[in-house]
């Protein structure tokens, strides 16, 4: 598995199914299992941009995991404000993100 599947399948993992990740984004689940068992490179650029864009990363920022380099965020705080729910989705894949540098970091 090359480094950005690997990335993916982690990230993937950590919101549940693949298979229910797959269908809710619209793949079949033998398509993902492809992608992340072949490698990346193998993939229809279209599928690797849905997967990315459901995990809220882009395809320059899973290569930028991939390579170790740095990726320009901005950090979220909660400071008693309403957010909505795709607002607090985005802050859980940002602590994502965050928790998978580090991790790569050790």
């Amino acid at each position: 598995m090359d480094k950005r599947a690997e990335i993916l399948a982690e990230l993937i993992d950590k919101k549940g199914s693949r298979r229910a990740f797959a269908e809710e984004i619209g793949l079949p689940p033998t398509t993902l299992q492809s992608i992340l068992t072949r490698g990346v490179g193998r993939a229809s650029i279209d599928n690797i941009i849905k997967v990315c864009r459901a995990l809220g990363i882009s395809v320059e920022e899973l290569d930028a995991m991939a390579a170790g380099g740095e990726v320009q965020t901005i950090a979220a705080h909660h400071d008693g404000e309403d957010w909505t729910e795709e607002e607090l989705a985005e802050i859980e894949r940002f602590k994502e993100f965050v928790k998978l540098k580090r991790k790569q970091q050790e």
